[in-house]
């Protein structure tokens, strides 16, 4: 039977649009770039014995045209774009360490954030997500207020974080009045969110408050512990 007469719910492209191709087994992915079998033979057939016969990915990646090619439903030009999407992943990944950005001191940290929000006329809290070697994976602006207040939901920065395979946090909110000391409501939202991340284990690192001429720390003043 080929993969067309199969229900569309048991297709590997179709699961793929539906559920992403993160959970598609590793035959199933070949399948698709396969996209045809042979005379007998699913093209998820076929994946599934050229992944038995080269162990896996690794050495089926590595192979030479030649070994590659004398597999029945293989030949040069799938060859030709194996190797393409290999080097599209190799460049993709380098651009990506590339445009990492690590911060190595708190001085770094405040001069981006105080560029990024001192010139708001309305609170806004946002978080910078960080991985396990404190480089950044992206800066959100979360929550959106008033001039002196934002309503903030843990919950949500919870999602966000794992969603993004965070491995630490820094909040940061902007203080419109231009007086970066944090307020009573300051200290225990702060205090509310490290416990909801603690619990997930990301790990809060600071949290800033930019004002109009200066960025309070709340982990320089003694109000967040790191370890």
């Amino acid at each position: 039977m080929r993969i067309t007469d199969w229900p569309l719910k048991e297709r590997p492209r179709e699961r793929l649009l539906k559920f992403g191709a993160q959970a598609l087994s590793n035959a199933e992915l070949l399948a698709i770039f396969l996209r045809t079998g042979i005379k007998g033979k699913t093209a998820l057939d076929l994946s599934y014995q050229l992944l038995n016969v080269f162990g896996g990915f690794r050495d089926l990646l590595k192979a030479s045209a030649q070994d590659f090619c004398k597999h029945p439903g293989l030949g040069q030009a799938k060859y030709a774009q194996l190797q393409a999407a290999v080097e599209l992943t190799r460049r993709y990944i380098q651009e990506e360490e590339k445009n990492k950005q690590t911060f190595e001191n708190s001085k770094q940290i405040k001069d981006f954030l105080f560029l990024q929000m001192k010139n708001y006329q309305r609170e806004v809290f946002a978080c910078l997500f960080l991985n396990a070697q404190h480089q950044l994976i992206c800066f959100e602006e979360l929550f959106y207020g008033t001039l002196d207040s934002a309503n903030i939901y843990p919950r949500e920065i919870v999602k966000r974080a794992l969603h993004l395979n965070s491995g630490a946090v820094i909040f940061a909110h902007n203080h419109p009045s231009g007086i970066s000391k944090p307020s009573s409501a300051d200290k225990e939202m702060t205090r509310e969110l490290t416990s909801a991340l603690t619990f997930v284990g990301v790990r809060v690192l600071d949290h800033m408050i930019i004002g109009k001429n200066e960025v309070f720390s709340f982990a320089e003043s003694g109000l967040i512990v790191t370890t």
